[in-house]
C-alpha cells in the first residue's frame, strides 16, 4: 500500500511541475505573439504549430519508439486537434486586442471547463463545491470581460472566454488519450500537424510579407508552444486536473511580468478583481480536493 501512495505522490509532483513549466512557455509564447505585431491571426497559429510540429516529430525520431493509434483513440485525437485549434487562434485574437495578464486569465478558465467536461463526458464525479468554484470562476470572468452594450461591436473578450473553453474541451481530450496509454508526443504532433493544414488555406489567402525580426519573434513563439504544449500534455497525462489544476494559474504572474516589462500594461482594478476571484476559487477548489 506504501508503494501505491509514494508511486501516486511521485505522477502527482511530475504534474505540478509540468503544468508550472507549461504556464511559463504559453506566457512567454503570447508576448512573442504579440511583439510579432499586426499579422493575420491563422498566420501567427500557422507558424506557432508549424514549429512544435517538428519539435514533436524530432522527439519520436529520436525514442525510435514504433507510433501507433489505439483502437478507438482517433476520435479524441480528432477532437483534441479541432478544438485546441479553435482555442489558439481565440487566445491570439485576444492576445492581439487586450491586456497580456487579461488574454491570458481569460484562457486559463480552462482549468474550470476541463473539471466541467470532464464530469460531462468522463463521468469524473463533481461535488458541490466543485460546481460552485466553477461558479465563481465565471463570475470572476465577468469583471475581466466588463460586459457592456460595446462587447457587441468588439468582442474580444468573449473570443478570450471562448478561448478558455476550447481548451478545456482539448485539455479532457488529452486526459481521455492519456488513460488510453497514448504517446505524449504523438499527441502533440497529431495536433501541430491538423491545426497548420486546418488554417493553411485561409493563411494562403490572406498572407502577409514579414520581416525578419517578426519571424523571429514566432520563432520564439513556436517553441515556447512547443514546451507548453509536451508540458500541459505531460501534465494531464500524470495527473486529473482536479488534483493539478491551480497551478496553471502561475501563468498570470509570469503574464503581469511580461505585460509590464514589454508593453508597460497594468491591469485595472475590476480585472484584478476578477483574477482574485478566479484564482481564489482554484485555490479553493485545490485545498478542498486535498483535504477528501
Amino acid at each position: 500500500m506504501n508503494n501505491k501512495t509514494n508511486i501516486t505522490i511521485s505522477a502527482k509532483n511530475r504534474g505540478i511541475l509540468c503544468i508550472i513549466f507549461s504556464a511559463f512557455c504559453f506566457a512567454l509564447m503570447n508576448a512573442f505573439v504579440r511583439l510579432s505585431g499586426d499579422i493575420p491571426t491563422v498566420q501567427k497559429s500557422f507558424f506557432r504549430n508549424l514549429i512544435a510540429f517538428f519539435i514533436a516529430l524530432g522527439a519520436i525520431v529520436k525514442s525510435g519508439e514504433k507510433i501507433s493509434i489505439n483502437k478507438g483513440s482517433l476520435k479524441f485525437f480528432i477532437a483534441r486537434a479541432a478544438f485546441g485549434t479553435c482555442g489558439i487562434l481565440c487566445n491570439f485574437y485576444a492576445v492581439d486586442h487586450l491586456n497580456l495578464s487579461d488574454a491570458s486569465m481569460l484562457n486559463k478558465m480552462s482549468p474550470f471547463f476541463s473539471i466541467l467536461f470532464s464530469f460531462i463526458i468522463l463521468k469524473e464525479r463533481l461535488t458541490a463545491v466543485q460546481g460552485a468554484a466553477v461558479a465563481a470562476a465565471f463570475t470572476g470572468s465577468l469583471f475581466i470581460i466588463k460586459p457592456s452594450a460595446e462587447i457587441f461591436s468588439s468582442p474580444s473578450s468573449l473570443i478570450g472566454l471562448a478561448g478558455g473553453l476550447c481548451a478545456g474541451l482539448a485539455y479532457t481530450m488529452v486526459r481521455i488519450l492519456g488513460q488510453r496509454g497514448e504517446n505524449k508526443s504523438f499527441i502533440v504532433l497529431f495536433f501541430s500537424a491538423f491545426s497548420c493544414l486546418a488554417v493553411l488555406p485561409s493563411m494562403i489567402l490572406s498572407f502577409e510579407p514579414m520581416s525578419f525580426k517578426q519571424v523571429l519573434f514566432l520563432t520564439g513563439a513556436g517553441l515556447a508552444a512547443a514546451g507548453g504544449q509536451f508540458g500541459i500534455t505531460s501534465a494531464y497525462c500524470y495527473a486529473p486536473a482536479k488534483e493539478i489544476s491551480v497551478y496553471d494559474y502561475s501563468q498570470l504572474i509570469f503574464a503581469m511580468l511580461l505585460g509590464f516589462v514589454f508593453f508597460g500594461q497594468l491591469p485595472d482594478s475590476l480585472s484584478i478583481a476578477g483574477y482574485g476571484i478566479i484564482i481564489a476559487s482554484a485555490v479553493g477548489m485545490f485545498l478542498y480536493n486535498r483535504k477528501r
